[in-house]
């Protein structure tokens, strides 16, 4: 994957607040030519130092995917007053971030008419 396309996949991330959540899928519309698995390849591993805050990256049915971080991410979840309901799943209308405002994405110099344009995958 392009360097480029990491590091807005990255800055992305970076502005999910504490306490919310979003899909691989939701920060791949936010970026022409990336998919929900280029999301997911580009924030693992990248956790360790604790500047990125990619346990707030989560699958599109508000559960957690299936990797050795996994119970990392629940912890860290809960500790930021995310709740799991008995499915193991988030309430997006509870958790859910909405993403960043078009100013925001404009000035990270993507086109915020052009987010979602594609279909994820």
């Amino acid at each position: 994957m392009q360097a480029r396309k990491t590091e807005q996949i990255l800055a992305l991330v970076r502005l999910i607040p504490r306490g919310r959540v979003a899909s691989y899928g939701q920060i791949a519309g936010y970026l022409p030519g990336v998919t929900p698995r280029m999301v997911g390849y580009a924030l693992a591993g990248r956790g360790e130092s604790g500047e990125l805050p990619w346990h707030r990256v989560i699958n599109a049915h508000g559960g957690i995917s299936g990797h050795a971080g996994g119970a990392e991410q629940r912890r860290r979840l809960v500790a930021e007053g995310v709740e799991f309901g008995a499915d193991g799943r988030v309430d997006w209308r509870r958790f859910g971030w909405n993403g960043p405002d078009p100013l925001t994405l404009a000035e990270m110099g993507l086109d915020p008419a052009a987010a979602f344009a594609a279909p994820a995958r």
